[in-house]
């Protein structure tokens, strides 16, 4: 089992350090990829993103240079272009599979660098390796795949409430790459500012375990990385309406860490406990009855990585399946 990421914001958009992005992520124990990948003579697969997950596997044995097939069976799949980090848990979940099941030493750097995954952020890889809070140092001009700088475990009492809107989908493939193009230069000195925030705000406040001060940062965070990309988002700080509209409403009850995760358009807040985050949950819920497609889900954050986990037929590998 692989699980969703949320990414919750650039840091470096200006490069003039040489190295660009730079993210803030954390990795959730909800919604999930889930997935068992068998020896085959040929290609197939069944479940809810087969199609997905076939182009990932020829694509990985193809580069890999593993000349044999597979059979894949999807029990459960993250939501497609919600901002949730679908894809590279698919190709990370397949490829990784695929490398225990036909014995490849190829480590989970190397498989998403093969499968193209850590082109701009390595939060993804990061959540699959080890979970918990991840910030990667972006791209510079020799990185295969962002590499993470730090890791820590995210407080097991505060609560992650996922806003989706079901309605629109993020920006995602050659648009996100057109997106990216023709942006204007992001200002030097807001890059600044984001990176100290990070360094002397949002770590601490983890260390500490004080969620105010973490809001202030992440939501710093999002309102500068949202507003610049808001030409490319309906003109919006956040790419869904509706969603915008529910944090904006939680920021005037008093919740501080709210955002979009990535291109959205699913939204995040965090809260102290389960108690506030059910009844946070239920307020909103309420407030959003009349909205089609919106949904809520509670989750925590995830502290450890995926594992693959091996079964087998007397002496034969007979599948590989990623689990917890």
């Amino acid at each position: 089992m692989t699980t969703a990421r949320l990414h919750m914001g650039f840091l470096d958009l200006h490069g003039g350090l040489g190295r660009r992005f730079g993210s803030i992520g954390l990795a959730l124990e909800q919604p999930y990829t889930r997935l068992t990948v068998t020896r085959s003579t040929e290609f197939i697969a069944q479940g809810l993103g087969a199609e997905r997950a076939l182009a990932c596997a020829r694509r990985f044995m193809e580069r890999a240079q593993l000349s044999h097939g597979v059979s894949l069976e999807l029990q459960s799949t993250i939501p497609e272009h919600a901002g949730l980090g679908s894809g590279t848990q698919m190709s990370l979940a397949v490829g990784v599979a695929l490398a225990k099941l036909y014995e490849s030493s190829l480590s989970v750097r190397e498989i998403a660098a093969l499968t193209d995954r850590g082109a701009r952020s390595g939060i993804g890889i990061g959540a699959f390796e080890q979970g918990g809070l991840l910030l990667d140092g972006g791209r510079g001009a020799n990185t295969l795949v962002p590499p993470l700088l730090s890791r820590m475990d995210f407080p097991d009492a505060w609560r992650v409430l996922l806003i989706f809107d079901r309605s629109g989908a993020g920006v995602h493939g050659n648009e996100e790459v057109e997106a990216f193009r023709t942006l204007p230069e992001f200002p030097e000195e807001i890059a600044a500012a984001l990176c100290r925030r990070v360094l002397m705000q949002a770590l601490p406040a983890v260390a500490e375990q004080n969620l105010d001060a973490f809001g202030s940062a992440i939501y710093e965070i999002q309102c500068r990385i949202g507003d610049y990309f808001a030409s490319a988002q309906g003109g919006e700080r956040y790419t869904s309406a509706a969603v915008g509209d529910a944090l904006e409403w939680m920021r005037t009850q008093g919740v501080r860490c709210v955002g979009q995760s990535s291109w959205g358009p699913t939204g995040f807040a965090v809260l102290e406990n389960e108690l506030e985050a059910q009844a946070m949950a239920a307020a909103l819920e309420a407030r959003c009855a009349h909205r089609q497609g919106m949904s809520f889900m509670l989750c925590q954050a995830r502290n450890q990585g995926s594992e693959v986990r091996v079964a087998y037929e007397g002496d034969l590998v007979d599948k590989a399946c990623a689990v917890n």
